[in-house]
Formats: structure tokens, sequence, C-alpha cells
């Protein structure tokens, strides 16, 4: 069966994936197509605030003002999530992925982005996959695919937001929610 891989969905990683730069992750896709896929880490808060490696745009990101790692891939660079504000005129820079979720590009000065962006939040290198890695890893069993929303990219506090998607999904999906952190426990 093929996933529903695109961007603006999510990855909700499951007990079979034991890598652990993804052990209990959700990812949300940024960019599927014939060449593989991009997405970022969305519930692994590190503890550097963006203002100490980005300045000025520690003042624009969502709380807690903190970079996210966004994956194992390229940690030096930083892509921007952001939510472009309703109605109004694209922010320079922006790059819509899914309705008014989008990248911005982080060479922008922040006063162009002022009042065009509604919430936005920087991470610290992506999660990539190569041409059919991401559909190999789906048919093992590794990830769970479920629509995102918005509030769970810009999410304050993400320590159960991999609980919480699950939680919200239907049918049997939903009970993997209740799954012990340490199947040894249970």
């Amino acid at each position: 069966m093929v996933a529903d891989l695109r961007a603006g969905m999510l990855l909700v990683a499951t007990s079979q994936l034991l890598d652990p730069n993804f052990v209990d992750t959700v990812i949300l896709l940024l960019d599927v197509n014939d060449e593989g896929a991009l997405g970022v880490v969305l519930n692994r808060p590190s503890a550097l605030p963006v203002s100490e490696v980005l300045g000025e745009w520690g003042d624009v990101v969502e709380e807690p003002e903190v970079l996210f790692q966004g994956g194992p891939v390229s940690t030096d660079g930083a892509l921007a999530v952001a939510l472009a504000a309703p109605g109004g005129e694209a922010a320079a820079g922006f790059r819509a992925v899914v309705e008014r979720l989008g990248l911005l590009d982080l060479d922008t000065p922040s006063e162009l982005v002022a009042g065009t962006v509604e919430r936005l939040r920087i991470f610290a290198g992506y999660a990539g996959w190569g041409t059919g890695q991401l559909q190999a890893e789906v048919d093992e069993g590794s990830w769970y695919v479920v629509p995102a929303l918005v509030e769970d990219v810009f999410r304050l506090d993400t320590r159960e937001l991999w609980r919480d998607v699950l939680r919200r999904q239907p049918g049997d999906l939903a009970l993997h929610a209740t799954r012990p952190a340490d199947p040894e426990l249970n």
C-alpha cells in the first residue's frame, strides 16, 4: 500500500523504529518528490535560544524561543517554518508548502517579514530520504503517516505531541498512543 506521502503530512515514529535520531519523533513533511523527501522533527526542542544564533529572529519565533533539532542532516543549517498571516500579502522570502504553512528564507531581513507572518519556528537541520527510501520505511512499519494540524508545528510544549497526534487518529491507530515508553515495563 502506498502511503499518502506529501508535504503537510506527519510521520509518527512507530515502536519498530529503533534509530535513536527518530525514536518517538513526529516529523512534518515539507517536500516530497520523485527524488526523495524532506521534513523536520517537531518534538525535539534544544536548550539553545534562537537569539544566540540568529540574533533578531529570536524576537520573532514562537515560544519556546529556542532552536528545534530538525533532524540529523545539515545540523549547522537552519530551516524556518512559518504560518503566513491570514488574508495578507505573502511575506518576502516565504514559500508556501501547504495553504498558509511554508518555509521562510532566513536571509530575508526580519523587518520585511513583520506583519506578514503569524507564527515562526526555526529548526537546526532536517530529516531527509532518497528516492523510495521513505516509502520503504513506511512499508516496513517504521512510520505512521497522518494529517498535520498547524498547532502541531507551533506547540509550546512538545513532550506529549507524539501521543496527542496518535490519540486523535481514527480507529485502532489511536490505541498506539497508549503504549508505554518502555514495553518491557508492560
